[in-house]
């Protein structure tokens, strides 16, 4: 969605984030917002087996900020979305995601942290392409999409593990850190 040039400003709201009113009606940005977790529990019997689980979050909202339009789907979706702004119509910033390389729980077990994937979409997009897609986490930073000046950007990612090995009990975690830099 295009938006109408204005001062330098960069807004990414990854979850439930922070946001008072809509962008398309004059609302305002902010910082701050809770850090969302999105996990599963696989049963002891699927352990391994190869089929993929589907994550949920603990994510309260599923509701766009630029026009508060419920475009994803909680707890089976995590909004990622936001703005790049500029007074000119060049320039595009960049969103990364920066993940350890093993999800960890508390006996220093680990999971590699490529066994989490997603798949992205938003509601009434059908089979349009996702500004930001579908993807596998790495270890280290990657590069998810890009955000062109002057645009708003938004996807629901449905978060799942691959289950491919047997692991020990326990609860592994690891967190992930989205960023939406601009030259």
């Amino acid at each position: 969605m295009n938006i109408a040039p204005g001062t330098r400003a960069v807004y990414l709201r990854v979850g439930d984030g922070a946001f008072t009113g809509n962008y398309n009606t004059g609302g305002i940005p902010a910082s701050g917002g809770a850090i969302n977790v999105v996990s599963v529990s696989v049963p002891a019997a699927m352990l391994g087996n190869g089929t993929n689980q589907t994550m949920t979050t603990n994510a309260s909202t599923g509701v766009s900020s630029y026009d508060g339009f419920t475009f994803c789907n909680v707890p089976n979706e995590i909004y990622v979305g936001g703005f790049y702004r500029l007074p000119g119509f060049t320039g595009t910033a960049t969103l990364t995601a920066a993940a350890p390389v093993n999800l960890v729980n508390a006996a220093g077990n680990t999971i590699p942290f490529s066994q989490i994937t997603w798949t992205s979409s938003g509601n009434n997009d059908g089979a349009a392409t996702q500004p930001v897609p579908a993807g596998t986490f790495t270890g280290g930073t990657q590069t998810l999409a890009s955000f062109p000046v002057n645009t708003w950007r938004e996807s629901c990612h449905t978060f799942s593990y691959g289950n491919d090995a047997i692991v020990a009990a326990g609860t592994y975690s690891g967190r992930v850190v989205y960023t939406l830099s601009a030259p």
